[in-house]
């Protein structure tokens, strides 16, 4: 089975931003970030896009299908 990861709390240390500054920079709430960071929740499309644009990284960079064949 497939499973998506995402390099997005790298990517706010990196920028030195807060799950809450993020959050606010998509539109979305801190838990929203805890729960993508985690693993918990899939964005969608226009969310992982949006969360590409602030890190300035092709998604396909911050989200990554692992698993499966």
């Amino acid at each position: 089975m497939e499973e998506l990861h995402n390099h997005v709390r790298e990517l706010r240390a990196r920028d030195r931003l807060s799950q809450a500054e993020l959050a606010k920079l998509i539109g979305a709430s801190r838990q929203t970030i805890a729960l993508i960071e985690r693993g918990d929740y899939s964005p969608s499309v226009v969310l992982a896009l949006k969360i590409a644009h602030v890190f300035r990284e092709p998604v396909e960079k911050i989200f990554e299908l692992k698993g499966g064949d």
